[in-house]
């Protein structure tokens, strides 16, 4: 039987632990959590979702073959010097920590290990999270397998190379914010033009699910939809222009690949704090 231990207990893990629960995939009494110090987040976990609380890392890491790191990525380095001993080749690593390269996880732990790493969204509380999963020579097809099942629980899922990590960040999962800044910008409008902020809202959000559904039903290109909308000297193509005015699109571009950049940056900065 499987025994998943998860170190730390943010909301990425509840979500992964929701998701793995909801859709029993594994039974909660299979899964043990620990965190540094908030005791009551791990006491409203255990009365959420049946799952095991404990502080004893003997108790945590025994016959535990599923290990997931959740930790704030500040704190890896300290954490996985701290657990390291209980580490082994047979155990599968899965790291949700931004930044912490394969390579800085072994090195820390001071030994070759079987290593996944996760790049989700916060959109996982939602179970519609994009996921981007790379992985090392050392993960079974068995294994991956079941990584893949895993964070299918929480949105899709897609396969990519460890380098590839920072656009995935800069791209998905630091992409709801971007769609965020947006509602906030066609709320402010609204009420500006005179809508009620409630009405306003449940109008923007079913605006956004209904495009968003058009792109991921429709075999047509995100320009080809739009230009579908756009009547010439109609309403759509008089907002558009305003918006190519303040070359938007050309704004949303460089957005992701400054977060993209920034990801790398703090991969750097973490992996030269960790060889300090």
């Amino acid at each position: 039987m499987e025994k998943l231990a998860v170190i730390g207990a943010g909301s990425m893990a509840e979500a992964l632990i929701a998701g793995i629960v909801k859709n029993k995939l594994m039974d909660g009494r299979q899964i043990w959590v620990t965190n540094k110090t908030d005791h009551e987040k791990l006491t409203s976990l255990q009365k959420q979702y049946d799952v095991q609380t404990t502080y004893d890392l003997d108790e945590l890491f025994q016959d535990a073959n599923l290990i997931i790191l959740a930790m704030k990525p500040k704190d890896a380095a300290e954490a996985i010097v701290h657990i390291k001993k209980y580490l082994t080749e047979e155990m599968l690593i899965i790291s949700v920590l931004a930044g912490v390269s394969m390579n800085s996880i072994e090195m820390l732990a001071g030994q070759s290990l079987a290593i996944v790493r996760a790049m989700p969204n916060t959109s996982a509380a939602v179970g519609k999270s994009a996921t981007a999963l790379a992985i090392n020579q050392k993960v079974s097809a068995e294994q991956m397998k079941l990584v893949a099942k895993m964070f299918a629980t929480v949105g899709v899922t897609a396969i990519v190379e460890e380098e590839q990590l920072d656009a995935v960040t800069g791209l998905s999962g630091s992409g709801p914010a971007y769609i965020y800044y947006l509602a906030e910008a066609m709320e402010k409008s609204a009420i500006d033009i005179g809508l009620e902020k409630k009405v306003a809202k449940e109008l923007i959000v079913q605006t956004l699910l209904g495009a968003a559904e058009m792109l991921s039903k429709s075999t047509k290109e995100p320009e080809q939809l739009r230009k579908e909308v756009t009547s010439p000297g109609g309403t759509t193509e008089a907002g558009l222009k305003v918006l190519e005015t303040y070359r938007v699109q050309h704004a949303f571009i460089d957005c992701i690949k400054e977060a993209t950049a920034q990801s790398k940056r703090l991969g750097d900065h973490i992996r030269a704090g960790m060889e300090v």
